[in-house]
């Protein structure tokens, strides 16, 4: 019985045609919901990251899900990402800004880096998520690299 269940949710679930999300209604709720800026757009790794963002309730735009961030070493090239229909959504001019929210990780870094010089000349506004130190955080504890994020992140107050 929990096994039919399980095969059940297995062969509903799907991938956006639009985000990528993991979906069972075509186009996902994000993508179809008439409440939500679809000129904004927050590229994720993976559909795990929406559920982050999602937290803070202040976000209204849509997603991209990329399933994964280049890591060469790891055999991860452009190729094996799910860019192809985001590149069809920025020609399409349906786009204004696109967020990258990839993880402050080497590859993240590195994919956030490839994606803004892909569409560098596209009209198309990009930006990055900020990074640095946590909030509740002791600066103590951050390390060189989040540190040195965060002195390059800073804003006037």
């Amino acid at each position: 019985m929990l096994a039919d269940a399980v095969r059940q949710v297995k062969a509903s679930l799907h991938l956006c045609s639009v985000c990528n999300n993991i979906t069972d209604v075509e186009p996902c709720v994000y993508c179809s919901s008439p409440t939500r800026n679809q000129r904004l757009v927050c590229v994720v790794e993976e559909p795990t990251n929406i559920a982050a963002i999602e937290k803070i309730r202040n976000y209204n735009g849509v997603y991209h899900v990329l399933h994964g961030a280049l890591s060469p070493l790891h055999g991860v090239g452009p190729e094996q990402l799910r860019i192809a229909n985001l590149e069809r959504r920025v020609e399409s001019g349906s786009i204004d800004e696109l967020i990258l929210a990839t993880n402050p990780t080497v590859e993240g870094e590195a994919t956030a880096t490839y994606l803004s010089r892909m569409f560098r000349g596209s009209g198309v506004k990009v930006t990055r998520i900020a990074t640095g130190v946590p909030a509740g955080s002791d600066i103590e504890y951050a390390d060189e690299v989040t540190m040195q994020k965060a002195i390059e992140g800073r804003r006037e107050v």
